[in-house]
């Protein structure tokens, strides 16, 4: 593949904030009727200013400042101190022991992560398995790093509520035909489903048996509604060599600014992308990664009431959109995202999502960033203001109607 091709396949467009390079050429004569007045909402991601950061961040960023050098310069993967507390915390959270030293790096967010992951493990023509629909990143890096994907089916709009539906033969079909990576979302991002614990097991035996890697990305997982059961692949039995999880606090704790996120697991990958970090961008930022001592200490009821608010958001979200004729839309277990599905519009997809922001003030991400099969779908990051968000749908569903086939 061409160096060309490859950034060609790296588009930016959909991404958070990159909306206003989009252009507008032909829409003028597509658009019918006119601008839909309400304050304008961004659900490409999540708004730190509704939903504020930990308490106590900034104090913590401070102290890490006042520290001086010796928070500024760390190892490249990160204080030791910090490590040796947030494997502590994650050993509890994931039921695994989390070796501080060889086996966790702290690196600039959950992307740097899955970057720095992908580069030790994916080489030119190496099989890898990657779920559609899932994080629009995960195939982008496939084909930069020169890997052939396999997709894999995750049928969530017809599994039962307590399944993500991941085609699990597809899986092992792949993983026969010599896939030695697979890489997934748990919760999965977009659709904000959970996988079973059965799913997860037969995930981790299958892994054994054909001696294949796994990458997880667990960044919501903490953000679980009532009723939803989790099951962390690094518990299960399989070679802790093979997994390497991701999390980062950078979602549900709002400190995305920040840019933090910690890989952890196999020691032998975890080297890989220190040595590759230090040459990308020698570590994370060294006073941020301070935030990190406030990680899963957060105040006592913070966590729940955070719940709360976005459980209420996302039911009055799915409230509106179940009531318009052809659009249908699965319950999320965990995380902020919803994933609706439209009916047939008389414009394209693609058309719609622009148009929407035009006419609307809504931004929303197109369904064919996380699969080619889901383009009739766009993804909405709900953790926003709720008064704001149920405005901003229901002008979504008037141009639904607007636009209607």
């Amino acid at each position: 593949m061409s160096l060309e091709t490859k950034f060609r396949l790296l588009a930016t467009d959909n991404a958070p904030g990159q909306e206003v390079r989009q252009g507008q050429e032909g829409l003028a004569e597509l658009m019918r009727g006119d601008v839909l007045e309400g304050r304008p909402v961004d659900f490409s991601h999540g708004d730190v200013d509704a939903h504020e950061p930990t308490p106590g961040s900034f104090a913590l960023f401070e102290e890490g400042f006042n520290k001086g050098a010796a928070q500024a310069y760390t190892e490249y993967r990160g204080d030791i101190g910090i490590r040796q507390q947030v494997a502590a915390d994650l050993a509890a959270f994931t039921g695994a022991p989390v070796d501080a030293s060889d086996g966790l790096i702290i690196t600039p967010g959950t992307q740097g992560a899955l970057f720095l992951a992908m580069a030790a493990t994916v080489g030119r023509g190496d099989k890898v398995a990657i779920v559609q629909p899932d994080y629009f990143a995960n195939r982008k890096l496939v084909q930069f790093f020169d890997g052939e994907m396999m997709p894999i089916q995750m049928h969530y709009a017809d599994a039962d509520e307590t399944e993500a539906g991941l085609d699990l033969t597809e899986l092992e079909d792949a993983f026969k035909a010599g896939a030695k990576l697979f890489l997934f979302s748990n919760p999965n991002n977009p659709a904000g489903v959970v996988y079973s614990k059965q799913e997860i097991a037969t995930i981790a035996a299958l892994a054994e048996q054909y001696g294949a890697t796994v990458i997880v990305d667990q960044l919501y997982s903490r953000l679980r509604y009532s009723g939803a059961a989790y099951t962390h692949l690094r518990a299960e039995p399989i070679n802790p060599e093979n997994v390497i999880t991701i999390m980062g606090p950078s979602k549900t704790e709002s400190l995305s600014g920040f840019r933090l996120g910690v890989a952890f697991g196999s020691s032998k990958i975890i080297t890989r992308m220190e040595k590759l970090q230090a040459i990308v961008s020698l570590r994370a930022a060294g006073y941020s990664q301070a935030i990190l001592r406030g990680w899963f200490h957060e105040p006592e009821g913070w966590m729940d009431d955070r719940i709360r608010q976005h459980q209420a958001i996302r039911d009055d979200l799915l409230a509106l959109f179940r009531a318009v004729e052809g659009v249908s839309a699965r319950t999320p277990q965990a995380g902020s995202y919803l994933f609706p599905s439209l009916p047939e519009l008389a414009i394209s997809y693609g058309d719609f999502v622009k148009i929407l922001r035009l006419q609307a003030g809504v931004v929303v991400t197109p369904g064919t960033e996380f699969s080619p099969h889901t383009a009739n779908s766009v993804r909405l990051n709900f953790s926003q203001d709720h008064a704001a968000s149920v405005a901003a749908v229901q002008r979504m569903a008037t141009l639904i109607e607007r636009y209607r086939a």
